[in-house]
């Protein structure tokens, strides 16, 4: 008896050894194929060069009363960093002149900076405080990066069809320990490799935010951009939604059109 009881308890140990083995195994296999997607992502887009667009932001509150907005945005690639982006805002008036730069990283704190013309002065953004709202919008300060494979850890989690596409489902966790994310889940078109989808989860672990992007167009028969992007709060009901009505790419933009010393006097 003693004999069966020792085989008994062997088996146990065995049969957990190998589930834990087996879990460690498809852990390993779905941070692989969560990586390898992302890479596949990133590629689909890398060589686009620069770009402008002149574009609206619609501010929606909880009860459905909207504001909008009208601005500029540049856009320079950097292919061995992150990118450059100079945004402007053009009406209405109390945010007229109102100048944002983000200088993406690959590696390390973005740098950002913006020009507020009431206070006549150039505010550069914490990285602490990269979660803050930009500009009273539901996309905070972090959201208005490139896309850089460095700042995340990548996990595949399941194929899914999402509005009669099929995708990708991939789980993404910021590495900067003063994202306002836990986490963001990212819904990857599987023919195109852009994103259709992502979830924000805030430093509790809950849904905070959700981006649904569409309306996307083809330029220079390779790359995808979304014409209409919103943004919604989970938590506040409000709403914030980016519309391109008019990009443009290879305008001849320079790193001299992405100068921290020039916001006070940028047009």
């Amino acid at each position: 008896m003693k004999r069966i009881g020792h085989f008994l308890n062997t088996s146990r140990w065995c049969i957990a050894g190998l589930i834990i083995a087996c879990l460690s195994f498809t852990t390993l296999a779905d941070e692989q194929r969560g990586d390898e997607i992302a890479q596949a992502r990133k590629t689909a887009d890398t060589g686009w060069g620069d770009t402008e667009a002149e574009m609206r932001m619609i501010l929606r509150n909880a009860q459905g009363q909207e504001s909008e907005r009208k601005m500029r945005v540049k856009s320079l690639e950097v292919i061995d960093d992150g990118d450059k982006a100079l945004t402007i805002f053009d009406q209405p008036r109390d945010v007229s002149g109102t100048a944002f730069l983000s200088f993406s990283k690959a590696v390390g704190a973005d740098d950002q900076w913006i020009y507020l013309p009431a206070l006549k002065r150039v505010k550069r953004i914490n990285s602490r405080n990269k979660s803050g709202p930009f500009m009273g919008s539901e996309f905070a300060f972090e959201d208005m990066t490139s896309f850089e494979l460095e700042k995340y850890r990548f996990n595949y989690l399941r194929d899914e069809t999402l509005d009669g596409a099929e995708t990708y489902v991939v789980e993404q966790v910021p590495i900067d320990e003063y994202s306002g994310y836990t986490r963001q889940v990212v819904w990857v078109d599987k023919e195109h490799y852009y994103v259709r989808k992502i979830e924000f989860y805030d430093r509790k672990d809950s849904l905070l935010k959700t981006l649904e992007l569409d309306d996307y167009r083809q330029y220079k028969d390779q790359y995808w951009r979304a014409h209409r992007s919103e943004m919604f709060n989970e938590q506040t009901g409000k709403s914030t939604v980016l519309i391109v009505d008019e990009l443009v790419f290879d305008t001849g933009l320079s790193d001299d059109d992405f100068d921290e010393n020039k916001l006070r006097n940028v047009r």
